[in-house]
């Protein structure tokens, strides 16, 4: 969500929610590349977190790709394809599929979800740190 056509003043000039919008996008992006980096991405581990019992699924069972983007609706982007990640995870044995097409998360697959969300506070705290530069500078330069 780059303008390269704006000067720096004509982006000084912004909405907030110009800005608020930049740093989602940026958020994002940066997110997935952290999780990229370590090999999985944030709609596989989002399938993971959606089929385990001891996270979001606390009855167990399985559900289908249809089920899990209606779960998954307010968060997934347009880019996000749950069948081919489903693909992947199911090739990883991380995920396995019924007759009935419902995927069900695997002990594989369980600790798979928990050794990514180990990444989470790693991530987390490097978004705080930005955060926190970028207050900081805002504070110094508008006392």
């Amino acid at each position: 969500m780059t303008t390269p056509h704006l000067s720096d003043a004509e982006l000084a000039g912004q909405p907030a929610a110009y800005w608020t919008g930049v740093a989602y996008e940026s958020l994002i992006a940066f997110t997935r590349a952290q999780q990229a980096a370590h090999g999985f991405t944030q709609p596989q581990f989002w399938l993971l977190r959606n089929l385990s019992p001891d996270d979001l699924l606390p009855g167990g069972g399985g559900l289908t790709v249809t089920e899990l983007q209606q779960a998954m609706a307010s968060y997934l982007r347009a880019e996000d394809d749950l069948d081919a990640e489903a693909e992947v995870l199911l090739e990883r044995g991380w995920l396995s599929r019924d007759a009935d097409g419902r995927l069900r998360i695997t002990e594989a697959g369980e600790a798979a979800r928990v050794r990514l969300k180990q990444h989470a506070p790693a991530i987390r705290a490097r978004i705080h740190e930005g955060v926190a530069a970028l207050m900081r500078a805002f504070v110094r330069d508008h006392s």
